[in-house]
């Protein structure tokens, strides 16, 4: 799954049946849940946004080298 130009890997969590994403690229941890396509898209930007904010306060490049 792309979400804002970011990779993100999708799989099912049998334990809580839900969808799990987690970004591939990212030089940290962003990962996120959500019943559907639709909300798991909707979380990932949302955790992306968060990501890149923390990113930028700290002065940190948001993608692996």
């Amino acid at each position: 799954m792309d979400i804002d130009g970011y990779r993100a890997t999708v799989e099912y969590d049998p334990d809580i049946e839900m969808l799990r994403d987690a970004f591939v690229d990212l030089n940290g941890g962003a990962d996120f849940y959500a019943a559907d396509l639709a909300k798991l898209r909707e979380e990932g930007r949302q955790s992306l946004k968060v990501f890149l904010q923390m990113c930028e306060e700290d002065h940190v490049e948001p993608r692996k080298r």
